[in-house]
């Protein structure tokens, strides 16, 4: 106390505006914006993450999903938000390393959001709904071939992971089909159940999992850099002959650009530390999804690296929105 009231009294004396001490954070609640409609892999995993991070801290993390447009109307929003550390975005990376090159946006990517810490990668699933009448990835693309526009695939929207995959597929094979964007993932699940269209590209989840075990779902098809541990008799793009689908999905903490570093580095230590939990990892384990640790920085690297393979895959695809 005496050493701060002398810096004080030091700095008036020499005409110097006084700095005050910051506040520990958090002194109220999170709000934290997934940018997907209800019923992801991003709620399944996040929400439980989400809830402990807030028991830690001792304030409640709120979440609230703000779905549309592959996610970038609710990163948008978190990224206009006060860079204070009360308003995070947890999310797939895909709105700010392939969206940016498809459509105008109202946010830049590396300019106005900050990279907090990774969360984790997921496979991507092909999975057929009881629309589609073959039984094999092979059925799958025969039948786009044939009769083309007569296999529906529906993503979590324009501009996903999904949505490149689609575009991938049809480049590599000659298959076509017909695109059917979403807002996110859990209205696209009940649909599939309903067999609205024929097949889903999803990340596995609690629900998609229990309707695979149902067989409303059917897994053609998995992404990774090996095939998934809970589906081990499914190959992967890679071993089909699509390589350049071979896709996955990385999830990650954003913030707004001007965070205070303290605050990003609380955050990133948190949540590394708490991926690596029982509770989180059997989790994970159980949906094929696998933990990440890495700093802010690493992170923000991989995202630059990740944005510039998007863009050549992109130019080269011809992909267009």
């Amino acid at each position: 106390m005496q050493r701060r009231h002398f810096m004080l009294t030091s700095a008036i004396a020499l005409g110097l505006p006084a700095v005050q001490a910051q506040s520990p954070w958090p002194q109220k609640p999170v709000r934290v914006v997934i940018p997907y409609a209800a019923g992801g892999v991003t709620d399944s995993v996040g929400r439980k993450l989400v809830d402990k991070m807030g028991q830690v801290l001792g304030h409640n993390f709120v979440v609230e999903n703000k779905g549309g447009a592959g996610g970038t109307l609710g990163m948008a929003e978190m990224a206009k938000a006060a860079p204070d550390g009360y308003t995070l975005a947890l999310s797939a990376i895909s709105p700010l390393t392939l969206s940016p090159h498809l459509m105008k946006l109202p946010y830049d990517p590396f300019k106005d959001i900050t990279a907090v810490v990774p969360m984790m990668y997921s496979p991507v699933y092909v999975l057929a709904t009881t629309a589609f009448k073959g039984s094999s990835w092979q059925d799958l693309i025969a039948q786009a071939k044939a009769n083309p526009g007569s296999v529906r695939i529906a993503t979590s929207g324009i501009g996903s992971v999904g949505h490149i995959m689609v575009e991938q597929i049809q480049a590599k094979t000659g298959a076509q089909f017909i695109h059917v964007p979403y807002k996110g993932v859990g209205q696209t699940v009940t649909d599939a159940v309903g067999a609205h269209f024929e097949i889903m590209m999803g990340n596995p989840f609690s629900t998609v999992n229990s309707l695979i075990e149902q067989g409303k779902l059917r897994v053609l098809a998995t992404t990774g850099p090996q095939r998934a541990p809970n589906q081990p008799k499914v190959a992967t793009l890679a071993e089909l002959g699509v390589p350049e689908a071979n896709l996955t999905s990385l999830f990650g903490f954003m913030a707004p650009a001007g965070t205070p570093a303290s605050i990003v580095e609380k955050l990133n230590a948190l949540v590394q530390q708490q991926v690596q939990t029982k509770e989180i990892q059997d989790l994970l384990n159980a949906t094929d999804n696998i933990a990440l640790r890495q700093s802010a920085a690493t992170f923000t690297d991989l995202l630059r690296k990740e944005s510039d393979n998007n863009a050549a895959i992109i130019k080269k695809a011809g992909i267009r929105i």
